[in-house]
């Protein structure tokens, strides 16, 4: 065998090895990148397939146009929540161009803490959260949380808009794990004081005064999902006090509290606006 052939052996065996090794590198280096987008934005993606169909007519033929639809199933988790997407996508092209436009969406959460999700995902609301039944206490003085003007939320899936649940799944989830964080700090700092009515993953925050039996600050910290799916802190402060204190302050102190309590969180933001709460508290009962 001359030397010739033997290199064009050599390279034929090296050109063959090599093609064989790039699919290999080529999937390490996708795995790397949805491993990095994973740690970014928090979203798991676990399964998903796709099914496609050509529901073309014979005229839409002749006239050079062509439909194809798409079928697609994903399935995965943002942080600990669970949720299951099947969406459906027309794409009709002609002569001129290529158009797509998402025709269903249907999205199945799985059954979490997150019940404020519901009315963002859905149009079927689940009951009533244990946050709001405390706003029906008993209290001579009891104020209703503001509506802060929001519009009624008109639900991703009648939107059918992809986009607006992935981001605002996203940030809800970012905004409850910080509230989460933020009552379970002041619970374990001020545990004379402060309790939360419905545990860890509570949406309120109760003060009560050691010196003042009946006297008790209540935080609601709800998350609103607005109509564009853009996903912001609400925070109200309701007040429960015995009526022999409401009769002596003359000054609507206790009335224009709530309002007070508004401005001190846009002047200093939440964490330091629910300490100088509970502070100031604290002043009274010494």
């Amino acid at each position: 065998m001359s030397q010739k052939s033997f290199q064009e052996i050599h390279h034929a065996d090296s050109a063959g090895w090599e093609s064989s090794k790039a699919p290999r590198s080529h999937l390490r280096h996708l795995e790397a990148e949805l491993s990095f987008l994973s740690m970014l934005t928090g979203f798991n993606i676990t399964h998903y397939s796709k099914k496609t169909e050509d529901p073309t007519s014979a005229e839409m033929t002749e006239e050079s146009i062509k439909k194809v639809l798409q079928r697609h199933r994903l399935s995965g988790s943002c942080h600990v929540v669970m949720f299951q997407l099947e969406f459906q996508i027309l794409e009709i092209q002609n002569k001129e161009n290529l158009s797509s436009v998402i025709t269903d969406l249907s999205i199945v959460m799985e059954p979490t803490e997150y019940s404020e999700l519901n009315e963002f995902v859905s149009s079927f609301p689940l009951a009533c959260p244990s946050a709001m039944v405390l706003l029906t206490c008993n209290s001579p003085k009891e104020m209703e949380p503001a509506d802060h003007g929001l519009k009624p939320l008109k639900p991703a899936e009648e939107r059918r808009d992809l986009f607006m649940f992935f981001r605002g799944l996203h940030f809800f989830v970012e905004w409850y794990e910080y509230r989460k964080r933020t009552f379970k700090h002041f619970k374990d700092k001020y545990p004379d004081v402060v309790h939360l009515p419905e545990g860890p993953c509570s949406r309120c925050m109760g003060i009560h005064s050691a010196s003042c039996p009946g006297f008790e600050l209540m935080i609601v910290w709800r998350i609103q999902i607005d109509e564009e799916g853009k996903v912001s802190p609400l925070l109200d402060l309701l007040t429960k006090i015995p009526q022999r204190a409401l009769e002596l302050d003359k000054n609507r102190v206790i009335e224009t509290a709530p309002l007070c309590f508004r401005t001190l969180l846009r002047v200093l933001g939440i964490e330091a606006a629910v300490e100088s709460l509970i502070r100031l508290l604290q002043t009274g009962n010494a």
